[in-house]
């Protein structure tokens, strides 16, 4: 059959990719599509909005299934024109997209059959939403009722900022006609999770569980964005929290779209925030999401074209999903600025380097061509998404083919999957002893790098001074425990290094700590001047020398374990590949 694709982000590049795998598709084609394309699907130069055009390419081009990607054109009701003429088509009518459409639409729904999520307010009048907020304090959440390009949301800390979210939202009229309501909204505190499953109005068949990471920047700091980044599955899922979503959460509220006739046919995408064992609602999409359709599709062995059809005929009961039980991992990569404003059309580079990497495939985003030249064209450029035997080597394969990646002022979260690595609690391999818990700041650098390699690590304060018999006894238990290198961090007289190095024959590397007052001279100095026999490797002051006693415990840790030698050879590439970026950046600048 001839397949069409509607729309232009890395989610359609990735639902092309794996439509194409189908041996029932003969001609592939995506409306509008993106540079990564080319060679995979032809591209139709329709927009996403374009209803009555897409549909007269449909019946010209004899198309026997539509899958539509973003959630615009489904809450405009392009299943319900394509399905009036006959055509099939992938995704939920106008009346089910609702669940996107009407942030007051779904809370109510949620409310009505007593689906788990936060209270609630609505309001189309600013005074009286701004003395709610006064009444309820903050923080809050403030939504626009409708679709805002997934800007219409706004976490407020303070009652001050969300006053200035009303204003925005009621008063400056930013998000047009989706603002015309507001919901003020109970913030929910927790861990993020996203959970998708296909749906054919009665049948709810899960994918597996995936995690999104909204902020710009690392440790979830900075603005929300569309996603910067996701992982499959998610540990935070765990099977008892799965049954009670199933249960609690997408059962019913498939159940109560047909109760009020709106039967639901499609992905239905529920944005869940776990707390202690119990998952509330924070919203509902009604399309796969990007990024995390990416690391699904490859985790999903099934032929979706299958799939597709079974929820179209109301046969998904006959279903059964294969999923490949390897994780998955997506890196986006984003335009310098983005959120905010951003440049276009800076060159690419590295595209090729990056599709040699084993179990990597590179969906292209906000992407086109000129000349010969793949160009930026969107806020999030690229999904760089890598399958592995585990999470880590999931992460370190899809970490490998961007620092092969490059563009002017490209920005991207370099803690991808953290969360889930954290979970799986890796085996103690180092352990980090500080003389005094004011050390611990400082310390934390190091602790920083042994999480980014996903390295296990203890942590204690004992003084050589103070509590010597505690501290020789850490030493001297250490390897017992299975700790294979001692980092100690102390200031001023710093004899803590020594008296790890004393008691054990582990490597011991010490860190001196910045503190007054001598800013830490006089810390480097007794740290560097062990007696014969005693020997420790000295870093540098403060946080940059507890970075290196990180990286360096890792190297030591490395020169027996391969996995961590493959990780700091990528390691390595990415700092290179920073540096000729700079070097791109100053050269550019001179002429």
């Amino acid at each position: 059959m001839n397949v069409l694709v509607v729309g232009s982000g890395g989610r359609e590049h990735s639902l092309v990719w794996k439509l194409r795998q189908s041996p029932r598709v003969a001609r592939l084609f995506c409306a509008p599509g993106n540079a990564g394309l080319e060679g995979v699907a032809e591209r139709v130069d329709i927009g996403a909005g374009e209803i009555e055009r897409l549909l007269q390419f449909a019946k010209d081009k004899m198309i026997g299934l539509t899958v539509v990607g973003p959630e615009a054109p489904l809450t405009e009701g392009i299943v319900d024109r394509f399905q009036a003429e006959g055509l099939r088509i992938f995704g939920p009518t106008r009346a089910a997209a609702a669940m996107e459409g009407s942030k007051v639409f779904c809370k109510e729904i949620m409310q009505k059959y007593n689906i788990p999520t936060g209270h609630f307010a609505v309001f189309t009048d600013a005074g009286r939403a701004k003395a709610h907020i006064d009444q309820v304090g903050a923080p809050v959440v403030v939504k626009a009722d409708g679709l805002a390009a997934g800007k219409g949301v706004i976490v407020a800390k303070t009652v001050a900022e969300a006053h200035d979210a009303i204003d925005l939202i009621l008063g400056d009229r930013a998000f047009g006609a989706a603002g015309d309501r507001v919901v003020v909204e109970e913030f929910l505190e927790g861990e993020e999770a996203s959970f998708l499953a296909f749906s054919d109005g009665t049948t709810v068949l899960p994918l597996p569980t995936s995690q999104d990471h909204k902020a710009a920047y690392d440790n979830d700091q900075g603005p929300n964005t569309g996603g910067m980044g996701a992982y499959s599955p998610a540990p935070v899922v765990t099977d008892e929290i799965h049954r009670q979503v199933m249960a609690k959460i997408m059962l019913p509220t498939v159940a109560a779209m047909a109760a009020e006739g709106r039967p639901y046919k499609g992905v239905l995408y529920a944005g869940l925030m776990i707390k202690d064992g119990v998952a509330k609602v924070l919203e509902y999409n009604c399309r796969f999401g990007d990024p995390e359709c990416q690391p699904l599709l490859m985790r999903l062995n099934s032929d979706l074209v299958e799939v597709m059809e079974a929820v179209i005929d109301g046969r998904l009961d006959s279903v059964r999903l294969d999923i490949d039980p390897r994780p998955t991992v997506c890196v986006v990569m984003a335009a310098g600025g983005y959120p905010g404003s951003y440049a276009k059309g800076q060159v690419i580079h590295g595209l090729d380097q990056a599709a040699t990497e084993e179990g990597v495939v590179v969906f292209h985003a906000g992407t086109a061509r000129k000349g010969d030249d793949i160009v930026t064209a969107g806020g999030r450029v690229l999904g760089v998404t890598a399958i592995g035997d585990d999470l880590r080597s999931a992460i370190d394969r899809a970490y490998r083919a961007v620092a092969s990646i490059s563009w002017k002022d490209v920005q991207y979260r370099r803690d991808i999957g953290r969360k889930a690595l954290r979970r799986e609690m890796p085996a103690v391999r180092v352990g980090i002893v500080m003389g005094s818990d004011s050390d611990l700041e400082v310390m934390k650098k190091a602790a920083e790098v042994l999480n980014e390699f996903g390295v296990g690590y203890e942590m204690a304060v004992n003084s050589a001074h103070r509590t010597p018999e505690a501290a020789a006894r850490f030493a001297a238990t250490a390897r017992d425990r299975g700790i294979r290198v001692i980092i100690a961090g102390a200031g001023m007289a710093a004899h803590l290094a020594g008296a790890m190095a004393a008691h054990s024959t582990l490597p011991v590397i010490g860190v001196p700590i910045d503190v007054p007052p001598l800013n830490g001279l006089d810390a480097l100095l007794a740290t560097v001047q062990m007696p014969p026999g005693v020997p420790v490797a000295s870093m540098g002051i403060g946080k940059a020398g507890a970075k290196n006693a990180g990286l360096f415990a890792v190297q030591i840790l490395a020169a027996g374990d391969q996995v961590l030698a493959d990780r700091l050879v990528a390691y390595k590439k990415e700092m290179a590949a920073q540096v000729e970026e700079k070097n791109r950046k100053l050269a550019k600048h001179g002429n």
